[in-house]
């Protein structure tokens, strides 16, 4: 690994990595806040996933994660969205292709090559930083938009991997939605059994565990209704029985003022569940 950014910030230090990685065949950077507790022993450890066009710059320098991570002694991990660079496939949108990888392993040309963000957020990256630095095997997961999908579907695709999983505006039905349906369509094919694998809303049907989702949803989230779909979410949650708590924001958007005004609120939520 290289370090690119190393910098003091309450009391430990946010920096940013890039290596190798095996799942996608390219250099993949992350962001990795280690709190002052670190220095003394092994920490628990939050995975944030982020959204649409963002790197893993967004999250480390609009949420304000960094100081409540250090109030809880919790290593905060922040990945980039997508494989980069010459010879990675691209599309001339913003939705597809580089900084848009749905956390999917995609399974079509020209996508297949370097698209598996589900196998390297789930196994490569937790299995780097537990090996890498001072963490241990507590696991929470979170994100925002495309990373509360992301986030959501992860932790449902691997039960035991984490102690708590949250979200921020999800993209809770890809399978139902024009975000979802034109990405998964793209990196999985038109067999759209093969999108439920993906589809958190599909797989708490059949969900091995009962993992409790905390998602906070902006009411005046200009993607609310055409692509984020909370009520499916309630809904198939209700139906399987599947505990979530669900918190409608009223006057707040999609950006990461909404993110950073809770953000506090989810670290000591998945603080509780890692230490407990």
């Amino acid at each position: 690994m290289q370090r690119l950014e190393h910098r003091a910030c309450f009391g430990g230090w946010q920096d940013v990595y890039q290596h190798e990685s095996t799942a996608t065949g390219t250099p993949m950077r992350f962001g990795i806040y280690l709190p002052p507790q670190a220095a003394h022993g092994p920490c628990p450890v939050l995975y944030w996933l982020s959204g649409l066009t963002c790197t893993e710059q967004n999250f480390i320098t609009k949420a304000g994660v960094q100081r409540y991570a250090a109030e809880h002694g919790l290593i905060v991990v922040a990945p980039d969205t997508s494989p980069r660079g010459e010879g990675v496939a691209d599309a001339d949108r913003y939705d597809l292709g580089q900084g848009a990888g749905f956390y999917v392993d995609a399974t079509q040309a020209p996508w297949a090559p370097h698209y598996r963000m589900q196998t390297y957020v789930a196994q490569e990256l937790p299995a780097l930083v537990e090996s890498a630095f001072p963490a241990n095997d507590r696991r929470a997961i979170s994100g925002h938009s495309m990373g509360g999908h992301g986030a959501l579907v992860t932790a449902l695709r691997h039960p035991g991997r984490y102690r708590s999983v949250s979200a921020f505006a999800p993209i809770s039905s890809p399978t139902q939605v024009p975000w979802g349906q034109e990405a998964l369509g793209a990196y999985l094919g038109d067999d759209q059994e093969a999108w439920k694998a993906y589809d958190a809303c599909e797989l708490i049907a059949r969900a091995a565990e009962r993992l409790p989702f905390r998602v906070d949803q902006g009411l005046d989230d200009e993607f609310i209704d055409r692509s984020l779909r909370p009520d499916r979410l309630k809904a198939a949650c209700e139906k399987a029985g599947h505990p979530l708590d669900l918190r409608l924001r009223a006057g707040y958007d999609h950006s990461y003022y909404f993110v950073a005004s809770f953000i506090g609120e989810h670290v000591a939520y998945h603080a509780s569940a890692l230490k407990a």
